[in-house]
């Protein structure tokens, strides 16, 4: 098969497209022809070793995938040769093939192509549980998303949205924020322009009633300073790079709440939660939500799609197509 290897920590230019053998399902385990790859912020991590659990070298980097079964380990039985999945995993995932738990397989929902199923579970799952797992998030309420036309933020504004909250999207430039207007957000703002915590209090009475933030970096303190008394904050991720630190005199006086959300944390303690979101997810793909792919690239051009995630020039998911190209 092709795989992505690195072998060496650093950009994303470090990575080759190597043949390598096929991998075989142990116990317990499935073996998945891959048809698409989406690639996330957390894979540029963990190429350049600067993810919170690293990956030993060499390694075949990417985390979310959709294809179909090819072949089963002993002690699976719930699953067969030719089913459509998709699957999440520390690694493996920007190859031709790839071996994972059978546990760990979802099944494709109705309404989404493969590159979609690719681009869909991390950052949807991410998306809802931030707003309603962790956030505590209901309709009529002012929610604002940091990095609004990234994978997770344009998912969080779709679904959003949809539960009914009123959105105010932040990204980084003008074209980034019609691409959250067009997923449903009411309005805007540029915060490489304008100054987030005002115009986050005069968007929203007064003070947002939950912050969802991928991005940290400063502008972190500055959507915490717009929570209105009694609001949340998310914190997801750090795509900006720096890892905020927050005064902890403004939770105090706010009576705020501030809460992390770690996917795999989640899953190992609260699966009830976890298989509630993929209910509420089904229905809504099955009303017409299916994520905002950006770009579509073969795997010989994974540097260049890492590159781009990296340096934030995408919007929505980049996926590698691995049958296509």
């Amino acid at each position: 098969m092709r795989a992505a290897y690195c072998t060496e920590y650093g950009a994303p230019d470090k990575l080759s497209v190597v043949e390598l053998d096929d991998p075989e399902p142990g116990p317990g385990q499935v073996a998945v022809r891959i048809h698409a790859a989406s690639v996330n912020f957390p894979d540029v991590l963990m190429v350049a070793d600067q993810y919170q659990v690293p990956l030993s070298l060499p390694f075949i980097p990417g985390s979310e995938f959709a294809g179909e079964v090819c072949a089963i380990g002993p002690g699976v039985s719930d699953l067969k040769v030719g089913a459509p999945v998709a699957g999440s995993a520390m690694g493996g995932a920007f190859a031709e093939q790839v071996v994972v738990p059978a546990d760990s397989l979802r099944e494709v929902p109705e309404g989404l192509d493969m590159v979609q199923a690719a681009a869909f579970h991390v950052a949807y799952g991410t998306a809802y549980h931030s707003l309603v797992t962790i956030g505590g998030g209901v309709a009529g309420e002012w929610v604002t998303v940091l990095g609004a036309a990234g994978g997770v933020g344009s998912a969080t504004v779709d679904v959003a949205t949809r539960l009914g909250m009123r959105v105010i999207a932040a990204a980084s430039s003008p074209d980034r924020l019609a691409v959250a207007r067009d997923l449903g957000a009411v309005a805007g703002i540029d915060y490489s322009r304008e100054d987030l915590k005002t115009r986050l209090r005069e968007l929203s009475d007064g003070g947002v009633h939950l912050v969802i933030d991928p991005v940290g970096g400063d502008y972190s303190e500055a959507a915490l300073r717009a929570l209105r008394h009694g609001g949340r904050f998310v914190t997801v991720g750090y795509a900006d790079g720096e890892i905020p630190r927050v005064p902890l005199n403004l939770v105090l006086l706010k009576d705020a709440t501030v809460r992390g959300f770690e996917i795999r944390l989640l899953r190992r303690d609260n699966p009830e939660a976890v298989a509630a979101a993929t209910r509420a997810l089904s229905a809504m793909v099955r009303d017409g939500m299916h994520p905002h792919v950006s770009a579509v690239h073969p795997l010989a051009d994974v540097a260049e799609a890492l590159t781009a995630v990296a340096q934030r020039r995408t919007t929505g998911k980049v996926v590698l197509d691995m049958i296509g190209h």
